[in-house]
């Protein structure tokens, strides 16, 4: 009788193999079923190949991301919505640090299949600044170059805290200034800019205390 996938243990592969890949240890078949304490089959019960547990690792980090990133409900303040999706960003990032290493950190052979996945996370993002360019709160230009900016100071601030530089707090520090030094530089008013925050700094506090 053929064996039946379980999702259990597709979950548990996917976690050790992406703690594998972070720690730069051997991805064998061997060692993830030891790691999880199943049988060497199952890694092809549940994924055919140790190419495709890459891919599902990666694929269910950026599920992870996406879960994130609509922890919030769209307001009427797009710049708020932005800096509210910086800190889900970290957020995940700090939650879920090994498969964020594999996400983004770590050199994994891809095609072009495999750079696809997850572009849909970039794009929530890319959405946003649309809406602050549209609101008028940015100037007119490409929301996707001015994204790019924007990701790589949370990114930025996430890696120092991957590498043990800093912690929990300094990565809310540290975007908060870079990205809000990019707000101005979009062409936001200061002031208005500054109101945006404190909203988003309101509901960081009660996600924070939730």
């Amino acid at each position: 009788m053929p064996r039946v996938a379980d999702p259990a243990i597709a979950e548990a592969l996917v976690e050790a193999g992406a703690r594998l890949i972070a720690r730069r240890e051997s991805l064998t078949t061997r060692r993830l079923a030891a790691e999880v304490g199943v049988s060497t089959s199952a890694v092809y019960t549940h994924f055919g190949s140790l190419d495709e547990l890459r891919r599902a690792i990666r694929r269910v980090g950026f599920e992870r991301l996406a879960g994130y990133l609509t922890s919030y409900e769209e307001s009427d303040d797009p710049v708020a919505d932005l800096a509210k999706g910086a800190w889900s960003y970290c957020r995940n990032a700090i939650a879920n640090g090994d498969m964020y290493r594999v996400m983004f950190m770590e050199p994994v052979p891809m095609n072009d299949r495999d750079a696809e996945i997850g572009l849909y996370t970039f794009q929530m993002l890319v959405d946003v600044v649309q809406r602050c360019i549209d609101a008028s709160r940015f100037r007119e230009g490409d929301a996707f170059q001015m994204a790019v900016p924007l990701w790589s100071a949370a990114h930025g601030a996430v890696s120092l805290y991957l590498a043990g530089l800093i912690d929990e707090a300094e990565v809310e520090r540290i975007t908060e200034v870079s990205g809000g030094g990019l707000l101005i530089a979009y062409g936001d008013d200061p002031k208005r800019a500054d109101e945006s925050l404190r909203k988003a700094r309101e509901w960081i506090a009660l996600q924070q205390a939730a």
